[in-house]
Parts: structure tokens; C-alpha cells; sequence
């Protein structure tokens, strides 16, 4: 019986665009130059971070972000960066009575603009307050905790195989690999994904009746 729900928050709920657009425009780079740099990386199976460093070697990225904040060009996420799926998805599967986590690898700075967006979530928790990252066991450690239920009465919904679903799953948890962003697209039909995941899904929308059936057990 599924009990939590806990998402992943890059491509999962929140659109990249303008993140990466944000950095393109700080490095003085056309957006589509490190647009095209992050699905080269993310072909190889790469950081994502290491995009930038292809646009500048060297670049030490968490010291050239505090420099980005103090210029006041610094990370924003608003209303319009989220998926239109997202607010009615969480509410459906909340009226199902699941606890509904987010969690995922951003900023504690991100984690400050999410919380103030008020989601349809029982809580809000990101790597930057927790100082642990996926893939860690840690990171999924603390989710579960959030989650307030056993791992495999969780759900962790994610777009990315190496970072969501893999670690996931062995954790204990049951996955849901979402077809979306540059990491679901190019791993959506991966054998090895799919065999991983329990469900493979193309919205948010998807998990209201997997889960309403994995309630009703």
C-alpha cells in the first residue's frame, strides 16, 4: 500500500529553462550553445554541471553561483517555471490521503523560492539544507524519513535514471521514471530503466490512478 510520494524537483517539477538560461546569459554564451552543452553531457552520462566548464575549464561553480547572488542575477524560481501538471497532481494525490514530499538536488537558495510558491506538499526539503545529495543512501534516508512511511510504502518520481530511479530503487523505495526534460527523454525507453522502475510515466497526471490502485490493496 502506497503511503508517500515524494518528487524529485529539476524536469520533475520545475522547468530548467530558466536556470540554464540564467547561466548561459551570466557566462556571456548564446542560451542555445549551453543548452546544446548539457545534452552533450547528459548523453555522455556526465554532471550536468560540467557543461559549464566546458563554456569556462576550471570554473569552480558553487563560488561562481555566490557571485551570481551577490549581483543580484542569482537563481529565481517562479510561477510560471513549473510544469502545468504540478498543482493539480499533488492536490489529487493529497485528496487520496498520501503524504506528498519534495525533495530533490537544489540550492537551499531554491529550496527558500519553492517553499514561498506554497505547493500542494506536506514539506519541502532540498540537498543544499541537508548536505547530502543524490545519488547518496543518505539523501533517500532523509526523504523517507519526511515521507513518514517504510520504503516500500514510498514512491520517489524522478526524471533522472542514475540520480532518481537507480538510487531509489535500492533503496528500498518503489520508482516512478518520468518521460521529461533531457535526462527522461533520452532514457525513456532504456531496457535497463525500464526494468528498474516500477512505473514509467509521460505526467504527473499518470500517478493519481497508479497510486488510487496501489491505495486501494
Amino acid at each position: 500500500m502506497i503511503r508517500a510520494v515524494v518528487f524529485d524537483i529539476g524536469e520533475t517539477l520545475v522547468r530548467d529553462d530558466r536556470y540554464w538560461g540564467g547561466w548561459a546569459d551570466w557566462l556571456d554564451v548564446p542560451r542555445h550553445t549551453l543548452s546544446a552543452l548539457v545534452g552533450a553531457v547528459v548523453a555522455q552520462g556526465r554532471d550536468n554541471a560540467d557543461a559549464l566548464r566546458l563554456v569556462r575549464p576550471g570554473l569552480d561553480v558553487p563560488a561562481e553561483y555566490a557571485v551570481r547572488e551577490a549581483a543580484g542575477r542569482g537563481e529565481v524560481v517562479e510561477e510560471p517555471d513549473l510544469y502545468d501538471d504540478v498543482r493539480p497532481a499533488l492536490a489529487a494525490l493529497r485528496e487520496l490521503g498520501v503524504r506528498v514530499v519534495v525533495a530533490g538536488n537544489q540550492t537551499a537558495r531554491a529550496g527558500e523560492l519553492l517553499r514561498a510558491l506554497d505547493l500542494p506538499a506536506d514539506v519541502v526539503a532540498v540537498s543544499g539544507d541537508w548536505g547530502v545529495a543524490k545519488p547518496s543512501h543518505q539523501f533517500f534516508e532523509r526523504a523517507v524519513a519526511l515521507a513518514e512511511a517504510a520504503p516500500a510504502q514510498t514512491v520517489y518520481v524522478g526524471d533522472h535514471p542514475a540520480n532518481d530511479v537507480a538510487p531509489a530503487a535500492a533503496y528500498g523505495l518503489r520508482t516512478a521514471h518520468l518521460r521529461r526534460g533531457p535526462w527522461g527523454f533520452y532514457w525513456a525507453d532504456d531496457a535497463q530503466v525500464r526494468a528498474v522502475a516500477d512505473w514509467s510515466i509521460d505526467s504527473l497526471h499518470d500517478l493519481v490512478p497508479i497510486i488510487s490502485a496501489n491505495r486501494e490493496r
